[in-house]
């Protein structure tokens, strides 16, 4: 059966699935997973589940949860996990728990054990974490002879359930670089295995919170053990402007020499996670009937709850995109040219980013009884997002070969469903390409994928994107399919753009975001149906508005129809349906490919 959906150079027709032949397979993974060896989730509810935890439970395996005690596992294992556990005092709270001989020699661990048996773990925690929020973290805490005993065991961990062509288990850390309460927080992790890992230790903000000195510390690191890293932002939304601003940490201007440090270590950045998106926001994509998605705005503070001084265009990543064109413009090199990643930021140890399947960010909010408490400054249960998870298109799923896709952006970033979406840029791309059973053979052949470049356009001719998207075989329909543009004038200043390149349900006004999909949640029971939107798009869209001379971005934007958020699903179980009143009851989930550059 056939579909075609008509207008604005934009053609859609639904083909059959599976038939694609391509040298890249759909993996599914996280890149940022805390466990218990991370301070926070230690103290807020998770003593207990650690890496070998943290894998078991990523492969499919049952595990018991670390603060509900009931037995929990995911019916679809994952693809690939970083554990991403702070820099910071890895390990601490375990080594002040036991009392650890580690700590004989250190005068503030034994004033920390102390304090743990007066006041309790969470005291143990804000002591020591407010120090690296100071400035003045506690040096003998941070010797050699403390920090390797744990990096090992994470190590040991990662390599003992790395699998090549089943599981891949990335070593990695989280650099948690936050001053004055602003999220500059990295994961790192690295191709190599455990023998290069264990030559040295995880760089942590308690040496410097300047992300030039983490990039200087890996192209040194790099060197000398011969691994190699990739570092990814998050939590751009709450940055408090520092994330994608247009100076460095001194105050400086960007140059090209910052620029491509940048990119050669963050090719990709993370958009979505549980404490919101960071696609764009409502003030700066007004003309975006989607851009108010999981808006999340409370800076990382301890002791002070005041809202964030919102400096949007420097917090989101669509902003920043627009904004590496401009900089590139100017000195030659764009600071900005990441793909995007979506990823849990669980701090339980379990990666879990479905709205009726969601464990919270602590375990202290994975029941919803504890929605009210605090998980983070300002913000209770209630306010976490159940997202995200990356999807990297790779050969096979060896370390070897994701990292590759990370490094030239041949991934994207979902809120949660398991979207498959190609994205192929190139000049020739027609309608004729639909009806072949090898897309994506087509789209390596004729074009470039998602993360990848076009150089200047042939005479007479635009840019055109071949884009499949398919529901997640488990999930809900899909309502449209957008892509964002974003380009730069003759003047050097950024404009955005978002078209409707293909709707659901025979709807043929693709100019216009406001023709709902429609919506077949019950709130009673928050269940949805399928009986609106697709099963899946393929289409071949043109820029109609294309300038050979003006640099340019294309990404596309995946929605799904209407289902619960998780809120609903907790206040309906809870028998308290206006608990949730205070948060959307339903929301569209979405899916974020990696950008294709054009630059003249």
């Amino acid at each position: 059966m056939q579909k075609q959906v008509i207008g604005l150079l934009a053609l859609a027709t639904l083909i059959p699935a599976g038939t694609q032949a391509a040298p890249t397979e759909l993996l599914w993974g996280d890149t940022h997973l805390h466990t218990s060896y991370s301070g926070d989730a230690f103290a807020m509810g998770n003593e207990t589940a650690d890496p070998e935890t943290a894998y078991r439970f990523a492969k499919g395996q049952p595990v018991i949860h670390p603060y509900n005690r009931t037995r929990v596992q995911l019916q679809r294992p994952l693809d690939f996990l970083v554990v991403a556990d702070h820099a910071e005092y890895m390990g601490l709270m375990q080594l002040v728990r036991d009392e650890s001989p580690l700590l004989n020699a250190s005068e503030n661990g034994q004033r920390l054990v102390e304090l743990w048996e007066s006041k309790g773990s969470k005291s143990v925690y804000y002591d020591a974490a407010g120090s690296i929020v100071k400035g003045k973290p506690y040096q003998d805490l941070l010797t050699e002879a403390i920090r390797q005993p744990i990096w090992n065991r994470i190590v040991e961990a990662a390599d003992s359930h790395n699998e090549p062509g089943k599981f891949t288990a990335f070593i990695g850390w989280e650099w948690s670089s936050m001053p004055g309460g602003a999220n500059l927080h990295r994961v790192v992790f690295t191709d190599q295995g455990g023998d290069a890992a264990k030559q040295f230790l995880p760089y942590s903000s308690a040496v410097s919170n300047r992300p030039e000195a983490l990039w200087d510390w890996l192209e040194t690191t790099s060197a000398r053990v011969g691994a190699d890293f990739v570092a990814i932002p998050h939590n751009s939304n709450i940055s408090n402007g520092l994330m994608f601003n247009d100076v460095d940490s001194n105050g400086h201007p960007i140059d090209a020499s910052y620029a491509r440090s940048r990119m050669r270590w963050e090719p990709v950045a993370e958009v979505t996670q549980i404490k919101g998106d960071s696609e764009t926001h409502p003030d700066l994509s007004a003309d975006d009937s989607f851009a108010d998605f999981e808006t999340f705005e409370h800076l990382m503070t301890f002791g002070n709850k005041a809202e964030q001084e919102v400096d949007e265009v420097s917090n989101y990543a669509r902003s920043a995109l627009k904004r590496g064109l401009e900089i590139e413009q100017s000195v030659g090199a764009n600071p900005f040219k990441f793909g995007m990643i979506g990823s849990t930021d669980s701090h339980t140890g379990l990666s879990t980013a479905s709205e009726p399947n969601f464990w919270g960010k602590f375990g202290i909010d994975s029941i919803p009884e504890n929605k009210d408490e605090e998980t983070t400054p300002g913000a209770p249960g209630w306010s976490m997002s159940a997202a995200g998870m990356v999807a990297a298109w790779a050969e096979e799923n060896t370390r070897e070969s994701l990292f590759a896709a990370f490094k030239r952006k041949e991934v994207y970033a979902t809120t949660g469903p398991r979207m498959k979406v190609r994205l192929f840029g190139g000049f020739d791309f027609s309608s004729a390409d639909l009806e072949r059973n090898d897309l994506a053979a087509v789209g390596y052949q004729k074009g470039v994928p998602m993360g990848g470049d076009l150089l200047q356009a042939p005479a007479g001719k635009a840019p055109t994107l071949l884009i499949q998207a398919v529901k997640d075989p488990q999930g809900a329909n899909l309502d449209r399919v957008q892509v964002v543009k974003g380009w730069l004038d003759n003047e050097g200043d950024s404009h955005e753009r978002v078209f409707n390149v293909a709707l659901s349900d025979g709807r043929q006004d693709l100019g216009k975001d406001t023709h709902p999909v429609g919506n077949t949640v019950d709130l009673q029971t928050g269940r949805y149906t399928n009986s609106i939107g697709d099963k899946e798009f393929v289409t071949v869209w043109k820029d109609p508005d294309f300038d050979p001379g003006q640099r340019a971005f294309y990404y596309v934007r995946v929605l799904q129809i209407p289902t619960a958020r998780h809120t609903t699903l907790d206040a309906l179980a809870l028998g308290k349906p206006r608990q949730a009143a205070t948060y959307r009851t339903v929301i569209q989930e979405r899916a974020y490919s990696s950008p294709i550059w054009y630059t003249p």
